[in-house]
């Protein structure tokens, strides 16, 4: 999912309130009357089960209408959800919260925290199928319970009467407090999983809500729905919103006509757009903690060849890839981890990471890679084609990929296929690919939230790259020297170092999203970690 500082005009330090394109209070102004706020995404929405979600439209919504032990504010800063007393243990591996008991599902049953332990159990049980099982790991039993050697009962979380939920580590997790805040973690309704059965999430009707709104209008195919104002929501006074009407336009040229009509309130720009609006007052420009790679399907012959896949990678100009084709303040990735995450006694991690090989453009080593890797393979050219979503600017990224690939590397033959994201998906997940332009943002502000991705057993490993001394890196971040900094801090580098040199996937660009705000529109909280939009206390000025 989703998402990383070095924002422009309207996001400051990993999050920041929308409003007139910059920075506001959220007392700014004088509210309207009319208190429904148009907004416009750029992909469908797949799923309102928070055990099944894998994309960032999904986890938004579900965030606005479902609450977790807490809430993500500006900057991720952690706020209170549910949870109203946090306690830790002298050795810090024992959280015990205390949850309100004022808060209710919109069945009317109350939230209480046999919901978490419910919730945790079904998302890191193999029968789920969670793609997120992986990021329990830390919590006592819970690599065990995903790999079918425990029962999921045995995950380290229980309830101590109706308002009291223990967590239970086996290591120490210094993001854990950040976790909470992320969409995973919240707590399910049993009831309703059960008396939904398999169309539980599958649409606003087969879902219970707690959160700040409510899903209306999803009909879970349809491109356009709701989210109304929850009147059963225990802090219902600091929700200002009515109602928040989402329409899903791939093309960003009919999504601003309609912004232009007055029919939208925000709308997603493409190169072109932003190159001509930057300066307009209502321009926004959102720098994500996502980067976007190529994913080699290493289960073929020619993908395990590694000269191929450097080949690849030096093939592609990502200097011209974010200034001609995205145009929108992208940045150029040099390694998997996005630019802004996370420092280290002042240094970026990017920068601590940077090789002097993989992620950059070089048409001669390129084209002698190529030749020698062609030659192991004993071929004189080799067709493959490249996976993506079908929305317009991925369009335009995978019909550059196809050029830069077929001009600069003899004998490629490049097909394109572009298709709706959650089909991309299902693709990408069951390794019907050649080369899949995929894309991660960080759930929390911590490189390991892009590095675990590429271990051999992770469900996101897609192209099933499988290196030893990368997963050794990786686990020794996470165990032995998981609470030495220094140590920590050079696993990780390491990995990433690693990662580059051996091509396990090729960085291509750090996303930025440039858009238009219409200026009214007050208090839209964006993080570039975990859940990306807060609306909560988002209001709309006269």
């Amino acid at each position: 999912m989703y998402w990383k500082k070095f924002l422009s005009l309207s996001v400051t330090l990993g999050a920041c309130t929308l409003a007139l394109g910059a920075c506001g209070s959220k007392n700014a102004g004088q509210a309207s009357s009319q208190q429904t706020l148009r907004w416009s995404e750029p992909s469908e929405l797949q799923t309102l089960d928070l055990s099944k979600v894998v994309d960032t439209v999904s986890s938004d919504m579900i965030a606005n209408s479902t609450e977790g032990l807490y809430r993500l504010g500006k900057n991720s800063k952690i706020e209170p959800g549910l949870a109203t007393k946090t306690q830790v243990s002298d050795n810090g591996l024992q959280y015990t919260f205390t949850l309100r008991n004022n808060s209710h599902w919109s069945n009317g049953d109350p939230v209480t925290a046999k919901d978490f332990v419910y919730s945790w159990r079904r998302t890191v049980a193999p029968k789920t199928g969670s793609e997120y099982a992986y990021i329990f790991e830390g919590i006592k039993n819970a690599a065990a319970v995903t790999a079918g050697e425990k029962p999921a009962s045995e995950l380290g979380v229980k309830a101590v009467g109706k308002y009291k939920l223990v967590v239970t580590l086996d290591k120490d997790l210094p993001y854990f407090k950040l976790l909470m805040g992320f969409t995973p973690f919240f707590p399910q309704n049993q009831k309703a999983v059960e008396q939904f059965g398999s169309k539980y999430g599958t649409s606003a009707k087969y879902m219970v809500y707690n959160g700040p709104y409510k899903m209306t209008g999803w009909t879970g195919s349809n491109l356009k729905w709701q989210l109304t104002k929850n009147k059963g929501y225990w802090d219902k006074k600091n929700v200002k919103l009515d109602n928040i009407s989402f329409q899903v336009a791939k093309s960003p040229t009919t999504s601003y006509n309609l912004y232009q009509d007055n029919k939208l309130d925000a709308t997603y720009l493409n190169a072109e757009q932003a190159k001509q609006l930057r300066n307009h007052k209502d321009f926004v420009s959102l720098k994500q903690s996502r980067s976007n790679y190529l994913e080699f399907n290493q289960t073929k012959k020619e993908f395990q060849n590694k000269k191929i896949r450097e080949a690849i990678s030096y093939a592609i100009d990502r200097q011209q890839l974010v200034n001609k084709v995205l145009g929108n303040g992208s940045l150029v990735s040099k390694s998997v981890v996005s630019k802004g995450l996370s420092s280290h006694k002042g240094q970026d991690f990017t920068a601590a990471a940077t090789t002097s090989t993989g992620a950059h453009y070089n048409k001669a080593t390129a084209q002698k890679l190529w030749k020698e890797g062609l030659k192991e393979l004993g071929v004189k050219k080799l067709s493959f084609s490249l996976l993506g979503d079908d929305d317009d600017a991925n369009k335009d990224v995978s019909t550059y990929l196809q050029s830069q690939l077929e001009t600069n590397l003899p004998g490629a033959d490049v097909s394109v296929l572009n298709l709706p994201k959650k089909t991309r998906i299902t693709r990408s997940t069951n390794g019907q690919f050649d080369i899949v332009v995929s894309g991660w943002g960080a759930d929390f502000s911590d490189p390991i939230s892009f590095l675990d991705l590429f271990t051999k057993d992770n469900s996101y490993n897609n192209g099933k790259w499988d290196n030893p001394q990368y997963d050794k890196l990786i686990t020794a971040s996470k165990t032995t020297d998981v609470n030495n900094s220094e140590k920590r801090w050079a696993d990780l580098v390491s990995a990433s170092k690693l990662l580059n040199k051996e091509q396990g996937v090729a960085p291509l660009y750090q996303l930025s999203q440039a858009q238009m705000v219409k200026s009214n529109v007050k208090g839209v909280i964006y993080n570039t970690a975990g859940v990306a939009f807060n609306f909560k206390e988002a209001y709309l000025t006269k």
